[in-house]
């Protein structure tokens, strides 16, 4: 693809961005808005007068109308606003910042599981199509798909946190065991350290929350695996490269997992969203500050603008993820080049 018919690429995914993130934000607003509770009530507490909670709606501009209030946050939003939680009386931007770490290094090494375990296993069915292993296979990804993860989360804590005593079952860290804050990842900032005792108690303390959190997920991906490769290894190319010699090794890795690249990288796209989304549950469950613990105390609090924060910034880092994947397959695969090229000169 050409520089020009590139950036026209680019232009068009970065509007479908904006847009899709100002239609995310307007249903959010709205569906804070029609939550039951009052607001102003909610930021001056339980205890305050009527002539407090009053004095609270006029300094958080809760006295205007919902399009006034609507209008002005947009205005602050462009300028790089998030507005400020009437919970922990922060500007929202702050309290992300500090967050968003937490929820990252849980659903990235979520996610690492999810493939190391997924695609060998995807691989494994494919290559012994209509056997007891492919049955087998096919039958746990179906039953690790229906498991609810909150449900998942208690048995794990339960057996092998409290009976095994193998892992931690809360928090990111031990009691007394601390090390400077730098990138606000806990398992980075150990190693930047040099503490190798406090990077395996990070690493501990997160192991079993990031394996619940994979487990329902690596369903989607050995099915997904599977059923590619068992296209790809039944083309006619394949059975004349079999009738060749050629290793069922280098049959399996050259012409079937690199036709299940496509789908999984397309995949994995989505399953940062989902797993963005399934970290609330699981950090709920552990104790572990991130996403999960804000969003359900924004929620209680009818707290509009930690919602809305924090609804636009997993709306981004999911649209950039997509938007990484889409150059992915636009690097890799030429079909896909070659449709790009014919929207874009269309």
């Amino acid at each position: 693809m050409s520089p020009s018919l590139l950036a026209r690429y680019l232009g068009r995914r970065l509007a479908l961005l904006v847009t899709t993130l100002w239609g995310v934000v307007t249903i959010v607003f709205l569906l804070i808005k029609a939550i039951p509770g009052d607001e102003a009530q909610a930021a001056a507490g339980v205890t305050a007068t009527p002539a407090q909670v009053e004095v609270v709606r006029q300094r958080l501009g809760l006295d205007e109308s919902i399009v006034q209030q609507y209008l002005a946050y947009l205005g602050r939003l462009l300028h790089g606003d998030l507005g400020t939680s009437i919970f922990t009386f922060q500007p929202v931007l702050g309290d992300l910042q500090q967050l968003i770490p937490y929820t990252i290094e849980l659903v990235g090494l979520a996610m690492v599981i999810n493939l190391t375990c997924g695609v060998p296993l995807g691989v494994w069915a494919a290559a012994r199509h209509r056997t007891r292993v492919d049955n087998s296979v096919r039958l746990a990804a179906i039953f690790c798909g229906a498991l609810p993860t909150f449900w998942l989360a208690m048995i794990a804590q339960t057996l092998i946190g409290r009976k095994l005593g193998a892992v931690p079952i809360s928090g990111v860290s031990t009691l007394g065991v601390e090390v400077p804050r730098r990138t606000g990842f806990v398992t980075v900032d150990s190693l930047l350290a040099g503490d190798l005792t406090a990077f395996s108690d990070a690493l501990a303390h997160l192991v079993l929350p990031a394996a619940v959190l994979a487990i329902p997920f690596m369903s989607f991906v050995i099915r997904v695996v599977r059923g590619s490769m068992i296209t790809a290894l039944e083309a006619d190319h394949v059975t004349a490269a079999r009738a060749k010699g050629a290793r069922e090794r280098t049959v399996l890795l050259q012409h079937g997992l690199r036709n299940a690249i496509a789908p999984v990288s397309t995949l994995i796209g989505l399953q940062v969203g989902w797993m963005m989304g399934g970290a609330v549950m699981v950090e709920t469950v552990f104790s572990r500050p991130g996403f999960g613990s804000y969003l359900t105390q924004a929620v209680a609090h009818k707290d509009t603008f930690a919602v809305i924060g924090m609804v636009l910034v997993v709306g981004v880092i999911v649209t950039f993820v997509g938007l990484a994947v889409d150059l992915v397959q636009l690097a890799a695969d030429p079909r896909v080049r070659l449709l790009e090229t014919r929207r874009a000169s269309a």
